[in-house]
């Protein structure tokens, strides 16, 4: 038996036109600030839907938040926020936008004396914990991250990377209009469904708990982003299959397949290092690492990883034959989604492992895993595995 306690108050408006309903949706007194990134919504069309339905209010906008958003940019926005008495925050972009803002949000209303500390110290004895943040909605573009959804953020600062989780940064609202993601490039597409992927194997492929509803539900999921995803590529006018991947994003790491279960994460934290240091897509990192961490980890993982093959796949015979066989299917289909799935595919190579190493260490990545047993050396078994 399964105690947990899950919350989800993020109402969701999902389809064509759905962005006029955030006129309803903030407060009528609020002041607001818009956030967004390089200026793409001016050229799809998002920003003068978005100007339209905010006719009548009082806002101003804020541009150049980041992919993997910077401490720096961010701290000018909260500025803004308190010294123009900003009561809403409204991003408008993809996941970096909306993490950015959650940062924003959470660093106008801190007490401390460092907001950095919201991200440094959330591993020390003396984290930080959150008692408010500005009230934020937003509007997605890139389905990818879950973070319309959900309380994490990730920032970066120098080449760290780090994240925060408080309810208070949960979206009030998030809008979500699969016809805007027709104008992302392939490389956009082809990151948003691998990272949605991942985020639901992250939560998935652990240990057994008997938790059937997570697991069915992150078995479609899955199964939906390896149909959707090539079909994105090759037919990219085809709302319906947008439609899917960006609902699949959003229940990725909404919070509900993660409920009561296990998770690793392991994935991640090796892979923003590699970003951190080295600037590489976030998706990216991820396709890289996970395979290697279903190698080295396939006897921890062995139970799930032969339900991974036999469900997901549709594989049969001994569990370790499924279980190469699930390795070798998966990264074929990152590779059928143009992504790198070895670190000499981004240039880096046997030489670089040890600096990744070394900002494992200084950011305590020392125990990561489901079960915490990925040690420091299992950390580089797994990077000379990606090799």
């Amino acid at each position: 038996m399964l105690n947990f306690t899950y919350h989800n108050t993020t109402e969701i408006f999902f389809g064509e036109g759905q962005i006029a309903a955030i006129r309803n949706a903030i407060p009528k007194n609020a002041k607001i600030l818009m956030t967004y990134g390089g200026g793409s919504i001016k050229a799809n069309g998002v920003y003068e839907q978005v100007t339209a339905a905010l006719d009548g209010f009082d806002w101003q906008e804020f541009a150049g938040i980041e992919p993997n958003p910077k401490y720096d940019t961010l701290m000018k926005a909260v500025n803004i926020v308190k010294q123009e008495g900003i009561t809403f925050l409204l991003a408008v972009g993809g996941g970096s936008v909306v993490d950015g803002t959650k940062f924003i949000a959470a660093a106008a209303d801190y007490e401390g004396n460092d907001p950095w500390d919201i991200l440094a110290k959330r591993r020390a004895d003396d984290s930080v914990e959150l008692t408010s943040a500005v009230p934020l909605g937003c509007v997605l573009t890139l389905p990818a991250t879950g973070s319309e959804t959900n309380i994490g953020a990730v920032v970066t600062r120098g080449t760290t990377k780090l994240s925060f989780l408080s309810p208070y940064v949960r979206p009030q609202f998030a809008v979500l209009d699969p016809s805007v993601t027709l104008s992302l490039s392939p490389r956009q597409v082809s990151n948003g469904v691998v990272d949605a992927f991942i985020h639901t194997m992250e939560q998935y492929l652990t240990y057994p708990v008997h938790a059937k509803v997570q697991d069915r539900f992150s078995e479609g999921l899955l199964m939906n982003l390896i149909e959707e995803g090539p079909k994105a590529l090759a037919t990219p006018n085809d709302l319906d299959v947008r439609a899917n991947i960006m609902w699949s994003a959003t229940m990725a790491l909404s919070g509900l397949i993660g409920v009561g279960v296990p998770q690793d994460w392991a994935t991640h934290m090796i892979g923003h290092e590699l970003t951190g240091l080295y600037g590489i897509d976030h998706a990216r990192t991820l396709a890289i690492v996970l395979p290697a961490i279903m190698k080295v980890q396939r006897e921890q993982k062995h139970e799930k990883l032969v339900q991974y093959g036999q469900r997901v796949w549709g594989l049969f015979g001994t569990d370790e034959e499924i279980i190469d066989q699930a390795i070798e299917k998966t990264e074929a289909f990152f590779r059928e989604m143009d992504m790198p799935v070895r670190l000499s595919d981004v240039d880096l190579y046997e030489s670089n492992i040890n600096e990744i190493m070394a900002a494992l260490e200084t950011h305590n990545m020392l125990a990561l895993g489901e079960r915490g047993d990925m040690t420091l050396e299992v950390s580089r078994k797994v990077l000379e595995t990606a090799r």
